[in-house]
Formats: C-alpha cells, structure tokens, sequence
C-alpha cells in the first residue's frame, strides 16, 4: 500500500490531461442509434481506419453513412449527440468520425461536382446536400476519405451541422488526425411503430444489426421487443416481433395498448394512445379525418397521401373518394416497377442530337465531336471546324482542311516527320550513290539538290549530266590498280577521252574519238560544303540548283578560247610556286627554333657543370684532402636514361653536320 501511495504523484500529471479527453477506450462498446425513414444510423468510438471503419459495418450489413441531403445529416447530428451525451469532454474538443464518402487513388479533384470527384461508399455521386470544411486538396496520388467534423463546444443547431474534412484514409497503425470514431447506416424495407405502453412498464428492442435500445421513434423491419409490465423483477414479460403484414405495412402483431393499469387510466402514456383517449367510453380513439388501425392504438390519416407513400421526386395524388393514391413523377423522369419511385428516362436512345448526346438526370445535352464545335444562330447544331485558318494551322508547311478534321503536306524536296505528322524533313536527294541524280558531283540543299562537274567538264543542258570543256586533263601515268584502297578513297577520278578504232569506207582504219564523263571510285565518301568551296585550281565547275528537279544553269558560260585556257593553265603554275615557297619557309622556321632550343640547353649544362667544379675545389671537412674512388658509374646509373638532353644533342649533331 506505501508503494502505492507513493507512486500517485508520478501518476497523476499523466492521467491529469486525460480526464478531459473522452473515454474512447471505455465507451469503445458503446454506441448510439438513431432510426428514421427507412434507415438507422449509428455512432460509434474506435480510432479505426476508414477501411477498418467500413468493415466494422458492412459485418452488420450495412456502410459507412451517407449524408445525401440536410434531414440525414440532423439524424447523425442526433446519434453523435447521444453518443458524447455522458462523456466528459473539454470545452474545445474536437473530434472527426468516418462516413462513407471516398476517392480513390487515380481519380482527380474536380471542382465542378458538388462531390468534388469522391463517391459514396455504396455507390453513386449523387447528393442534394454538401458541407465542406475547406477547399478539397487537389490530388490524384492517393486515396482520400471524408470524415464529419465535430465541435462539441458548439450548439447542435443547423449552421453547426458537422462540416465535412476530407483526408488521407488511414492506416491500422496510423488511423489518422483526430480521428475518434465512425457513423454506420443500415437501411431496411420498412418501419414498425414503438409499442405503446399504457401503464407502468418497460420496453427494450434489438435490431438486425444487433443494436439495443429503449428509445427508437421507428423499429426497423425484424427486430425483436421484449415488454415487461409493473416493476421488472416481479413483472410479466411478452414478445414481439416486427412484421409485414402487407406491402409496405408492418406492425407487431398485437391489438390495444399493453400494460393497461386501471389505477392510472389515461394519465399514464395517454393511456397508450396516439391521439386521444376515452375512459370507460365508446368512442373513437382517433381525430376526425384519422382512423384507427388495427393495433387499436395508432391513427392514420384517411388521406391516403399523408403516409407519403411516394419516394424519391415522386409526389403523390389523392383518387376519389379518398381510398387511393397514385404516384407522378415529374419530367424526365418515369415510374419504376413499384409505382411509387421515379427512373431518370434516357432521352438520348431516342437519338434527339446531330451529332452526341449525353444523359443528365431528368434531361440531356447535345456535344459535338471532335473537329466540330456548336454552330451560331441558323448554322446548324454543330458546325466544322477549320483547323488550317491562319494562327491555328498545327502544320509546319502546308495544311489541308476536311471535314471535322484536317492533314498535313510537305512542299517538293520534304517528306513528313514527326510523331503527329505535322512537321516537314528535307529530302537528301543525294543519299542514293548507286542511283543518284547527277552524273558527276552532287549538293544537298534544303527542299533541293545541286549538280556539278569536276575540272576540265562541263554541266550539260539538262543540269545533271558532264561534258568535257574545251580543254580536257590529261590521264594520270601510271595504272590506279596499282594504287593503296585506302589512297584511292575520296580521290576524284578523272576520265580521258578514249579512242575506239573504226573503219572507214576504204576499210581503213581509224581513231573514232568518243568521250567518257567524270566518274569516281564505287562508294567513295564526298563531303561538299558549299558551292563556292568546291571550286577547283582547274576550270571551274558549273552547279545548278532545279527548283523542280528540272536541271537550269546557274552560272553563265560564254564561249572558252584557247587563249583563256593558256592564261588558266599560267595561274596554276604561279599558285604551285607560292605553296612550295611557303613549305620552305615554314621548314627553315622549324630548324631555327630547334637550333635555339638546343643551344640554350648547351649552354645550360655548361654552367652547371662549372658551379659543380668550383664546389670540388673547396674543402669541406678533413676527409677532403683524402681521394676517394670515381663513382662516375654510380652517378650515371642514377640518371634518368629517358632524359631528353641526349636525344637533344643528338639532333643538333645531325642538323650540324
């Protein structure tokens, strides 16, 4: 007991913030239930997952709750209040609890909904009620649940529904901030009424979903009431059971109030009665325009629409005489096979729209597809769209528009390109060496191609074919075969004219002259920058650029003379002597520096030799004035054998001598 008392006031600092928290962990099993229409809702603690939560319910056979319009949201607004009812919580607590509203990972916020992209757990997006707390997290990375905030600091009045949180699901070791609980929804085919007691007495229900209470304004379809009449120890117990009696009629089964005591009459319960109650007399039990169901004890309006029978956006009508009714649905809609609910009708099946039709709820609307966009006033529902007007074309050169789409075409010389073929390559016309367009040398250029000649040729009319100038070049002595391949490639080739004989009439023979364009080695590499860097010492060659591929001259030509190719030949020769000239002089310039360079390495070993030397010459110790073996070998060994002074001296011997 010391050890006890001693160890409190440890304790009590960390049981003291606990005292205003609610007990989640004691009311863990406990729960409230509130059931109304044809649903009951229920509130639980738990610090659960959202998954974990959804799971707790669907194992009594139902969700996570909906909150589709504002009446929902006062049903769970009551179930959570009776739930924190004998808690004890601070005055700013606040607290979150799961309902059935979810996003999965993969779908995207979109604002436009009044979900904002999440879905009911059941099924379905739609609602006619919404209470955000806070614009909705754009993100489409995880999954997202919803969950009601609640302040219990605050009166349950309607502008402090529970807001609306949105958040990350949750996991079983993390089941979120401030989460506290969840809102179960079980639905059922319909409701009995709670039985009536008309004396002393007790009553207790257990629903389907295996929840107890003494308190339901509406007992769903197959719970079981246990009556006890007079004190509970001593009084008598009955049982019922709640029943259809007939389509969308249930009752327990029984007639006349129950526990009826003499001694309190109609003060108690009004005696058991709905309405009014009559002592000893034999008078109706119910109001005028009301009758008395066969319980004996409730009223029903002889209205038969008063019962609302009619669900959904159905409404109802009374028929004659009062003992029927007939559910309408409003426009676009129609009666499902109930009578008493409405389907959205699909007008879209009946093809109202030109084009694309999309069913709303209770309408539709007409789209147009793609490449088209809606029409003004009197042109028509959907209208095409000119992808190829001026800052719209999608094409690098040309565009060509269709109807409700639209292609791409490259001018001559351009092939398509790209992934969506909308932009324009050039063509190499000179790629194909094998096959290509000109007979001698040929230049790429942008959308076209240029044809040239080698030296001592001629570009022909058609601007792709060689013939010889006025003055062909001579062949080169010597067979070409006898040549390296890797000489042999790039070269230009030149060609000479060849002497085929022929005989003449006297049966003579001749030398008939035929001509052979320039050609050059199979498969031999040219690389041609531009047309002014190709021009040779020789006689130029002609280029020409066919807009068409149609061969025109580009460079005038007007007739040569042998003069002019005596003047051409006397350039070449004045152009050789300056290059051998420059040879000389950049090799005369290479020798000299070499001299330098090895002169002044002399002079530098010199120096060092006559400073080694004058340090022989001064004693240093008394060991000096002995002699001491050479150790010239030694130092040689020592020397670095790559040094360049060697190779050095060599150089300027050779260049010396």
């Amino acid at each position: 007991m010391m050890a006890t008392s001693a160890g409190l006031p440890l304790l009590l600092p960390l049981l003291l913030p606990l005292l205003g928290q609610p007990r989640a962990g004691a009311g863990a099993h406990r729960e409230a239930v509130v059931c109304a229409g044809n649903a009951c809702y229920t509130a639980h603690w738990g610090r659960l997952s959202a998954a974990e939560a959804q799971l707790h319910c669907s194992k009594n056979g139902g969700n996570l709750a909906t909150v589709r319009s504002e009446e929902e949201a006062w049903h769970i607004q009551r179930a959570l209040t009776q739930l924190l009812e004998s808690e004890v919580t601070l005055a700013t607590w606040v607290g979150k609890f799961w309902i059935g509203l979810q996003r999965e990972k993969g779908k995207c916020l979109d604002p436009s909904l009044p979900l904002k992209g999440f879905s009911w757990v059941g099924g379905g997006e739609d609602t006619l009620y919404t209470n955000w707390n806070k614009e909705v997290r754009s993100s489409c990375i995880s999954r997202r649940c919803v969950s009601l905030l609640l302040y219990l600091s605050q009166p349950s009045h309607a502008s402090h529904l529970p807001k609306w949180s949105e958040s990350p699901c949750g996991s079983p070791t993390s089941p979120g901030s401030k989460i506290e609980g969840f809102v179960c929804k079980f639905s059922f085919k319909g409701m009995c009424q709670p039985l009536a007691l008309g004396g002393p007495g007790w009553v207790n229900y257990t629903t389907p979903f295996n929840a107890t209470s003494s308190s339901l304004e509406a007992v769903p379809f197959a719970s079981a009431a246990t009556v006890s009449c007079g004190d509970r120890e001593d009084g008598q117990e009955h049982y019922f059971m709640c029943r259809e009696k007939a389509p969308d009629v249930f009752d327990w089964g029984n007639s006349g109030p129950l526990c009826i005591s003499a001694q309190y009459g109609c003060s108690f319960n009004n005696g058991g009665c709905q309405q009014d109650c009559f002592e000893g007399g034999d008078g109706s039990f119910c109001r005028p325009g009301f009758r008395l169901l066969d319980d004996l004890v409730t009223c029903a309006s002889r209205n038969p629409c008063s019962s609302n029978p009619c669900r959904g956006a159905a409404t109802c009508e009374q028929g004659p005489h009062g003992k029927s009714y007939t559910c309408h649905c409003p426009r676009g809609y129609q009666l499902d096979s109930s009578q008493r609910d409405c389907l959205d009708v699909d007008e879209c099946q009946d093809s109202p729209c030109p084009q694309e039709c999309v069913n709303t709820p209770g309408s539709f609307r007409c789209e147009c597809w793609v490449g088209y966009e809606p029409g003004g006033p009197g042109e028509g529902a959907c209208q095409d769209v000119d992808e190829c007007a001026p800052g719209r074309s999608p094409c690098a050169q040309e565009c060509t528009n269709t109807d409700g789409s639209f292609y791409c075409s490259c001018e001559k010389g351009y092939v398509l390109a790209g992934e969506d073929s909308t932009q324009c390559q050039d063509v190499d016309e000179c790629a194909d060496m094998e096959n290509g367009l000109c007979d001698s040398l040929c230049l790429n250029t942008q959308g076209s191609f240029r044809c040239g000649c080698l030296p001592g040729w001629e570009l022909g009319p058609d601007g792709v074919s060689c013939t010889p100038g006025p003055m062909s070049l001579a062949p080169r002595s010597g067979s070409p075969q006898g040549e390296d391949a890797g000489d042999r490639e790039g070269k230009l080739v030149y060609s000479a004219t060849v002497s085929r004989p022929t005989r003449g009439p006297e049966g003579t023979s001749k030398e008939a002259p035929t001509t052979k364009g320039p050609s050059l080695p199979r498969n031999a590499p040219i690389t041609l920058a531009a047309p002014d860097m190709l021009a040779p010492s020789g006689p130029p060659g002609v280029w020409m650029e066919p807009s068409t591929h149609q061969a025109m001259a580009t460079t005038g030509r007007a007739e040569n003379t042998d003069e002019d190719s005596v003047a051409k030949q006397s350039d070449e020769g004045t152009d050789g002597q300056k290059l051998l000239l420059f040879y000389i002089l950049g090799t005369v310039v290479a020798i000299l520096l070499l001299l330098a360079l090895a002169l002044g390495l002399l002079v530098y070993r010199k120096r060092r030799a006559k400073r080694e030397e004058e340090k022989e010459k001064k004693p240093q110790n008394a060991a000096d004035s002995y002699s001491w073996a050479p150790e010239r070998a030694e130092s040689r060994a020592l020397e670095n054998q790559y040094s360049a002074s060697p190779i050095l001296a060599s150089v300027f011997e050779s260049l010396c001598g």
